[in-house]
């Protein structure tokens, strides 16, 4: 199977749902290249940005699952790097 480098830009904007955008991170890890966590205290969001190594099903279908939750944006930029999965 192919898989695709991307990042994965996460805004939390209602703080109740962190705890299952990090659940939703955990069960992705095995594909996560790398994550940085930006608490914004001022304007009272978080900021994540996730490098990620995965299929594509596998990136839409996390990407989505976060979308859905309450008060969460994201946005999913795709590299052109395709490589074989290991």
């Amino acid at each position: 199977m192919e898989t695709r480098v991307a990042v994965i830009a996460i805004i939390i904007e209602d703080g109740s749902s962190a705890q299952e955008v990090n659940e939703f991170l955990h069960g992705a890890a095995q594909y996560i290249i790398g994550r940085m966590g930006i608490p914004y205290r001022d304007k009272g969001i978080s900021i994540i940005s996730i490098a990620i190594d995965a299929p594509q099903d596998i990136i839409s279908t996390l990407s989505g699952k976060i979308g859905r939750l309450k008060g969460v944006s994201v946005k999913t930029a795709y590299s052109n790097v395709v490589s074989k999965e290991n």
